[in-house]
């Protein structure tokens, strides 16, 4: 088992990059996508200070899916929706481990009912974008609008991917589904006993059981709110018309070729302040950004490029400021795991970091030599891991851009034990399945 890490690099002296763009715009997962923008309590509200002319220029290695984030898992889509729609929660991605904070939500929300029982209370004075469909008036986030947007999962007509995340979970929703099912028609406008709105700023949400995972599933990125108008009045085109109450607006779209982001002149921003968690990067992030206003960047330019190589010669003739080192330069670009001279001299930067996937070798237990639950069998297993030099692997076949997994929680996540150790390691003579002599005893594997 590997944990992989993650390696960017970026221009460090571009009039148009700065080390808070760069986490601003990729992400650590998933994640530290945005991370500036979506921050915690530790703010006070300032006006737009974004620099429209700081472009930030990156691209895509795959295409998106639109950005109705109800009808796709599509991770590209998802990075470009966190910028435009807004959760109720986000994450402090400078806390270690990371930790869950208020976005929308004034606070954390209240929990009660042995884990069954949640109460939101939105912000006041969050606005969506203008959109026609609001008839030139202001239109202010409330708590129906995330009522409708959980609703929307499980209506049948949207086929959600992502359904789960609330699928028999809510009381009364699903009962609400299956009538959609029957009539052919999910009716938004039909009490649910689990998904209330006590009044305009507020958001009880009631589970089926017990369930304290449940504030990490309501901060995936499909649950920023939309408007009930914009869905009914872009139903063919929703996923090209996203209106969000976000810091950015989507200004310009060609599927498949460009993305064109603008910041939104009447988000209400916030002042940069948070703590570091005591590594390198992020005690020169806190003291290149403490106390400026954000936004910064003015512009955001995403290109879509499948290949790496072409992507590579763009990144190298600077047309974009941040990529991800891509597998076919890391032997011209890497000194071990450290970005070689000439390019650092260039003024490019490599940022390193442990990302949250997993990488498992699976044995097929149907197997006539390795499959079985026997004694021997399970032996024979043991002996495979054992031999097998998870080390060489990283070293050689990921150039060092790995690290042992210990157990199945990353390093940065609740729930990691730095202390922990997996109790199979590499062990050549206790993998040997021959009988030993050892210090006139046997040695035999089981």
């Amino acid at each position: 088992m590997l944990w992989f890490a993650g390696w960017k690099l970026f221009p460090s002296k571009s009039n148009l990059m700065t080390m808070h763009d760069y986490k601003l715009f990729t992400s650590f997962f998933a994640s530290v996508i945005f991370y500036f923008l979506f921050a915690s309590t530790n703010f006070t509200y300032a006006a737009s200070s974004a620099d429209p002319d700081k472009i930030l220029r990156m691209p895509f290695e795959a295409a998106d899916d639109g950005f109705d984030m109800i009808k796709t898992a599509n991770f590209y889509s998802g990075t470009v929706s966190e910028a435009i729609f807004e959760t109720l929660l986000t994450y402090d991605y400078l806390a270690d481990p990371v930790k869950l904070v208020p976005l929308t939500a004034e606070s954390m929300p209240e929990v009660s009912d042995d884990g069954k029982t949640f109460i939101f209370r939105i912000k006041k004075g969050i606005y969506f974008t203008p959109d026609p469909v609001f008839k030139g008036k202001k239109r202010e986030l409330t708590a129906a609008d995330y009522a409708y947007t959980i609703k929307r999962f499980l209506d049948p007509a949207n086929r959600s991917p992502s359904q789960n995340f609330v699928d028999r979970k809510i009381v009364g929703l699903n009962e609400l589904a299956e009538a959609a099912k029957k009539s052919g028609k999910f009716d938004y406008d039909a009490p649910v006993a689990g998904l209330t709105t006590p009044d305009r700023y507020t958001l009880k949400i009631q589970l089926t059981h017990t369930d304290y995972n449940f504030l990490y599933s309501i901060n995936y990125g499909a649950f920023g709110a939309v408007a009930r108008e914009v869905v009914e009045g872009y139903p063919q085109t929703l996923a090209q018309h996203p209106v969000g109450t976000g810091p950015y607006i989507l200004s310009s779209y060609t599927p498949r070729c460009k993305i064109i982001l603008t910041a939104n002149p009447d988000w209400r921003g916030f002042i940069w302040n948070f703590n570091s968690s005591g590594t390198e990067w992020d005690n020169d992030v806190v003291k290149e950004m403490t106390g400026k206003k954000m936004p910064q960047v003015g512009r955001v330019e995403i290109s879509i490029i499948e290949e790496e190589q072409p992507r590579w010669l763009a990144f190298q003739n600077k047309q974009f400021d941040i990529d991800w080192l891509p597998q076919i330069a890391a032997s011209s670009a890497l000194d071990g795991t450290h970005l070689k001279p000439e390019l650092a001299a260039q003024g490019i930067k490599m940022f390193r970091f442990i990302t949250p996937d997993v990488t498992f070798s699976l044995f097929n237990f149907r197997d006539p030599i390795v499959g079985g639950f026997s004694l021997e069998k399970n032996a024979l297993r043991r002996a495979i891991i054992m031999a097998y030099n998870v080390r060489d692997d990283i070293a050689l076949v990921r150039m060092g851009q790995a690290i042992p997994a210990q157990m199945m929680v990353p390093p940065g996540l609740v729930g990691h034990d730095p202390d922990y150790r997996s109790s199979i390691g590499y062990n050549i003579p206790l993998a040997n399945p021959r009988r030993r002599e050892s210090s006139g005893t046997e040695c035999l594997l089981g």
